[in-house]
Formats: structure tokens, C-alpha cells, sequence
């Protein structure tokens, strides 16, 4: 497809003008942008979806579009009659946690389950060309894995939105950059646009000493002679200084996003879950069950695991938005704790920035309402907007706004990074790991988790909450299902819905080598073991020599005499390093593992 010299405007600026872009098959385009830019504008003109206010849309003769919004909606009826059936929807619902929703009517879901529905009919049809705007909202992290082969594997051609920086390094050819109504092509993925950015600004950076080198020069040569104080120099002599004096062009924000609000002292006690359980309904099957969990003053907790197995609800839990069906939940007598929730917190629409910003009883445009919302970019006719007419990014910055401003030690996440752009989330991870506080965080962001995490705890299909070794690539790798179909495939023979894999499955493709199996090849050797199983032998190595480390503790405990004393602390101190070089160990396999699948 074509766009030639196309333009759209918002409502008080051009969002970008004379934007001419050709994408042919096998191209995948990431377009990227501060909120508000005309993001998801541009992937509506590129679906035809919509119409440009200029310029010529261009599809060549044939090509099917599929097109994921932001914000999809579902036709009224079962999920099943809205989607199709067939064993490729089947098995695209079952990879996005959404293989029994057949029988829901689509006007129960929320937002985030229509997405996925949405998401996964998408994938199940055969498209020449996929548009998807931010289509990793609402997924787990393996469903994400999942959603980056499918779109690595597929053919046609690509133009996704997406805040997952991990998902636009390994998918995409080229990066389009939306900057105050221009478009800047990058050529390679996320890592070469970030490459380039650097190049720009630097050269931009260089550039701007030149000029005002030279005007210092042409400042200088003014003053010195008597020419200077005739009419005509005496403007030179004010332009020069204009420039010098001069700020040079900005970014398209004016100033770094400050996040640095204070918080209240934290004591040493948070928030402590002992044996929690929780059921929505009595005697119903429980959420999580048996769950003991503390908080420490300075936590930095990522809560782990599929789709449905409660990760909100245990953040809502520790929020004391639930009471527990079972158990106890304390919180510190010097806890002020805020959750962001994943939805969004319900607003008033009609209203606008400055009215929530000024809550009620205060009138709004206070000197330091007005600071408050510039430090979050709020700024000029933004502040007098309506939340309706906010992009989605816009909403979660003015969320983030209200929650902070409340000045919280305990900060509790939940799909903290959906609709923020780039920008923001750097400036975000960069807050949380400076802040006080302590944080337990639900996302499916793999950059975000890393930088801002350094404890995981995984909650499974059963309700039960445990320690991950490893951290954020270990459970990542340790979760990595088999390849399974490929959007675009025949139906396998023996395929059944909610099986990890086909049963008789279709013979490998060049992007999926066939996994080891440890049988041994046609030629007699014997091959190495599927990583999953090295993973699964190391675990139980490590809970062996944790426990034996936690024995002879125990054991020093109570020692008294010299020579039992070295003897005891020597193998301790033999079990210790052990269970480093198997910590190690489980490392290495799990990042080969990531290479290999990537």
C-alpha cells in the first residue's frame, strides 16, 4: 500500500502533514511517538478506517487488511458467534487466556477481554497486511511471547503501535517517529531508531554550538567599531544577541517529565498476607488460596502469571479494596499506599484536567495545581481539555498525576505501562528506581519489569503464590510453550482446543527448528535436553541445596565447641557456593533458551 503526502489534523494543530510512506510485503513498520501525536490516527488512514484531511491512501489490488484499534468493538451476541469457529480461533482464544469464552455474551466482557477476542479472530484469518494498535495490552508475558512469533512467522506485511520495546526490537524493519507533524523514517528495528535518535541529536547538538559561535563572532565584530551605533548595525547587533541569548529548538516536550514528589516515612512494617485466600462468591472455587506474602519497606516486587489467575485481585487485596475470604492482611500504622489500577480509576468524562487536578471544593487554575499539571505535560490547552477527548496515554499520565500528588510510600501497579508512550515509561522507570517507597507491580512489559523489579513471584492456575529463581528471564523461559501452529498454517491432524500443542503436529518451518527431545538423533548421538527440562532438573538442585543451606543454619544455631563449629561453617560455606554455580547454571540455560526461541 501507498500513503502519499497525506495529513490529518486534530483539533488545534496539524497531528502530521505530507507523510508519504510505501509498505510492501515482508515490511514491519513500528510507529512511535509521544502521546497525542496522531499514533493510532495514522494506523486508522493506514486500515482505511479513516479518511485523511489530505493526500491519497493507495491499496494494491486484493489485499486483505486486518486492523486491531485501540479500543475494539465486538458485534452483540457469544464471543463464539462474533469470532467464528475453526481450530485456528479456537487455538488463537486458548494462547490469549480467553479458550472459554465461547459461550459469554460480548457484552460482559471488559475492555482488556474484547481486545484479546479481538486480537485473537485477528490472527486466526489470513491477512495481506496487519494493523495492530497496541495489541500486547491485557496479554501475560507468554501470551506476549506468543503474539512476537506469530507476527515474526507471519507473511505480509506489518505496522504495529506498540509501548513494548522488546516486541518492536524483534519485529520490525523500520520505525516511523511522529514528531510535531513530521514523520522520520528509521531503517531497523527499535534499537537501530534509538541509534539514530542519539546520531540526531548530537548532530542537532553540534549544529546549534556552531551557530552561536558564529554569532558570538558577528556580536563581537559589531562592538567594536562606531558603526555599530548607527540604526541599521544596531539590528545585527540585536539579532546577534537574539541568537546567542537563544534557546535552540526543544524536544517535543518542553521540559523532562518530574516525577519527584515526597513521600512519607515508611517503618519497617508494610503490608503482611498470612494464609489469604479469596473467593468472589461463597463457597466458589477460590482466586488465590493460602497465599503468605510480606512486603518489605524498600520492595520491588513484579507478580507473575497467566491470565486469570489473580493477579488483581491479590493487588486489590493488598490494597484492602477486598477483604479476604480466609487469612489475615496487616498494613504498617505509616502505610499511605495508591493503587493503578488496570482499567483506570472511574472519572468523571465531562470534567476537565485542571477540575480533577483541583479535586472538589477547590477552585480549578491554582498557581500550583498549574505547576502540578505542567511537571506531567499538561500544558496550554491540555489543561482546559475533557477527559473524553484525552488520547489513552493522556488518561494514564493524568492518573499517575492524581495518584502521586496523593504523596503514597506503597505504590501498587497494575498494567502500569499500557497506552504511555516510550517516553514516559523511561522517565517512569527511572522515578521507581530512585523512589523510597515499596512497589508490587503486575505487568506485562518485559523492559519495564527488569528495570524497575528484583523479586518475582509467580501466581498459579491453582491460587498459590511462590518464589521464582531466575527472576523476570527465568519464569519467562521456564513458561515458553512449544511453538504450536502458526497463524496461517493447514489445521493440524489431532488438534484438540487447550492443548498445549497440536497432537500430531505439522512438520517444524524454517523459524521453528524441532525440539530435542534427549532420544538420541537417526545417527546415534544422543541429543542434549529440551532447555525446559534442563530448567525443571536445576530447580530441584536448588531447592535441594537451599534446603541444606537452611539446615545447617539451623545447626550453627546451636553449636558451642570450636572444631564443630569450623566443621559445620565449612559445609556451609561448600553448600553456599553450590548453590551459586547452580544459580548460574539455570541462568545460562535460560537465556540460551531465549536465544534460541528468539
Amino acid at each position: 500500500m501507498d500513503l502519499q503526502q497525506v495529513a490529518v489534523r486534530g483539533v488545534d494543530r496539524a497531528l502530521f502533514a505530507e507523510l508519504s510512506l510505501t509498505i510492501t510485503d515482508g515490511d514491519r513498520v513500528g510507529v512511535i511517538g509521544i502521546n497525542g501525536t496522531g499514533k493510532s490516527t495514522l494506523l486508522r488512514v493506514v486500515a482505511g478506517a479513516e479518511a485523511p484531511d489530505a493526500g491519497a491512501v493507495r491499496f494494491g489490488r486484493g489485499v486483505r487488511v486486518g486492523f486491531l484499534p485501540q479500543q475494539p468493538t465486538l458485534p452483540a451476541g457469544t464471543v463464539g458467534a462474533a469470532v467464528g469457529d475453526g481450530w485456528q480461533i479456537a487455538a488463537a482464544l486458548e494462547r490469549v487466556g480467553m479458550g472459554r469464552a465461547a459461550g459469554r455474551d460480548t457484552a460482559t466482557l471488559s475492555g482488556g477481554e474484547a481486545k484479546r477476542v479481538a486480537l485473537a479472530q485477528l490472527l486466526a484469518q489470513p491477512a495481506e497486511l496487519l494493523v495492530l494498535d497496541e495489541p500486547t495490552n491485557h496479554l501475560d508475558l507468554q501470551a506476549v511471547a506468543w503474539l512476537e512469533q506469530q507476527l515474526r512467522a507471519r507473511p505480509g506485511g506489518l505496522v504495529l503501535v506498540s509501548h513494548d520495546r522488546h516486541l518492536l526490537d524483534a519485529v520490525t524493519t523500520r520505525m516511523l517517529e511522529l514528531d510535531r507533524g513530521r514523520a522520520i523514517v528509521h531503517h531497523g528495528g527499535y534499537a537501530s531508531f534509538l541509534e539514530a535518535q542519539i546520531a540526531r541529536h548530537e548532530q542537532a547538538a553540534a549544529a546549534e554550538a556552531a551557530r552561536r559561535n558564529l554569532a558570538r563572532r558577528e556580536l563581537a565584530w559589531l562592538h567594536r567599531g562606531a558603526p555599530a551605533r548607527s540604526r541599521k548595525p544596531q539590528a545585527r547587533v540585536s539579532a546577534a544577541r537574539a541568537v546567542v541569548e537563544g534557546r535552540p529548538d526543544g524536544g517535543a516536550r518542553l521540559s523532562d517529565l518530574d516525577l519527584a514528589f515526597s513521600t512519607p516515612r515508611l517503618g519497617d512494617k508494610v503490608v503482611e498476607l498470612r494464609g489469604v485466600s479469596f473467593s468472589y462468591r461463597p463457597g466458589g472455587p477460590a482466586v488465590v488460596d493460602g497465599i503468605d506474602l510480606s512486603v518489605a519497606r524498600r520492595e520491588r516486587l513484579a507478580v507473575v502469571g497467566a491470565n486469570g489467575t489473580g493477579k488483581t485481585t491479590l493487588l486489590r487485596l493488598l490494597a484492602g479494596q477486598l477483604p479476604p475470604t480466609a487469612g489475615t492482611v496487616e498494613r504498617g500504622p505509616t502505610v499511605a499506599l495508591a493503587l493503578v489500577e488496570q482499567q483506570g480509576a472511574a472519572v468523571d468524562l465531562s470534567a476537565t484536567v485542571r477540575q480533577l487536578v483541583a479535586g472538589p471544593g477547590r477552585p480549578p487554575g491554582l498557581p500550583e495545581d498549574v505547576a502540578l499539571m505542567e511537571r506531567f505535560w499538561f500544558t496550554g490547552s491540555l489543561q482546559h481539555a475533557e477527559v473524553r477527548t484525552l488520547s489513552g496515554g493522556e488518561r494514564r499520565r493524568l492518573e499517575l498525576l492524581l495518584v502521586l500528588a496523593r504523596r503514597p510510600n506503597v505504590l501498587l501497579l497494575d498494567e502500569p505501562t499500557n497506552d504511555l508512550d516510550i517516553d514516559t515509561l523511561r522517565v517512569l522507570e527511572d522515578y521507581l528506581e530512585q523512589w523510597p517507597g515499596a512497589l508490587v507491580t503486575v505487568s506485562h512489559d518485559r523492559t519495564f519489569l527488569e528495570r524497575v523489579t528484583d523479586r518475582v513471584a509467580a501466581l498459579t492456575a491453582d491460587g498459590t503464590l511462590s518464589a521464582v529463581p531466575g527472576g523476570l528471564a527465568g519464569w519467562v523461559a521456564g513458561q515458553q510453550a512449544p511453538a504450536g501452529w502458526v497463524a496461517g498454517q493447514q489445521s493440524p491432524a489431532g488438534w484438540v482446543a487447550g492443548q498445549q500443542e497440536p497432537a500430531n503436529r505439522p512438520p517444524p518451518s524454517r523459524t521453528s527448528p524441532p525440539p530435542a527431545t534427549g532420544r538420541g538423533d537417526r545417527s546415534g548421538r544422543r541429543a542434549q535436553p529440551a532447555p525446559q527440562r534442563q530448567l525443571r532438573q536445576l530447580d530441584k538442585q536448588m531447592e535441594r541445596l537451599r534446603r541444606r543451606c537452611e539446615e545447617l543454619h539451623q545447626q550453627l544455631r546451636g553449636v558451642s565447641g570450636h572444631e564443630e563449629l569450623a566443621r559445620v561453617g565449612s559445609q556451609l560455606a561448600d553448600a553456599d557456593a553450590e548453590l551459586r554455580r547452580v544459580e548460574e547454571e539455570w541462568l545460562a540455560v535460560a537465556e540460551e533458551a531465549e536465544r534460541v526461541r528468539r
